[in-house]
């Protein structure tokens, strides 16, 4: 995807206040049946598309509204993901602001996952 130069930078600035992880330590993490929570940020027109196993959904617009009804413990582990890593970073940042102390960002997110050929959820 062709991103703007200011999404860019402002995502850049993001990933320096964020933690991430890769699609391989979330498949071995799931594997490990591991608990943490697992929430897609995209859109509910790519969630409909597929998703990886165990996910919920949270998309961007309304996550930051409706976290604290889904996910009420500030210290929960929560790994998010969107199409490609960076929605999901702006959105770890905003949780951190809210309190969230526990969240990751998945690099390369969706496509990531399907790159790497780890099965989804329809």
């Amino acid at each position: 995807m062709n991103h703007s130069p200011g999404f860019l930078k402002l995502v850049e600035g993001v990933k320096t206040r964020i933690r991430e992880t890769d699609v391989h330590n979330v498949k071995r993490r799931l594997e490990a049946g591991e608990r943490f929570y697992l929430v897609d940020v995209r859109e509910e027109s790519e969630w409909s598309r597929g998703h990886l196993p165990g996910a919920i959904h949270l998309s961007k617009g309304i996550i930051e509204r409706d976290i604290e009804k889904t996910i009420a413990d500030p210290s929960a582990t929560i790994v998010l993901y969107c199409g490609g890593g960076f929605r999901s970073a702006l959105v770890a940042d905003s949780l951190q602001q809210m309190g969230y102390s526990n969240v990751r960002s998945l690099v390369g997110g969706w496509r990531g996952w399907c790159d790497a050929g780890y099965p989804v959820e329809e």
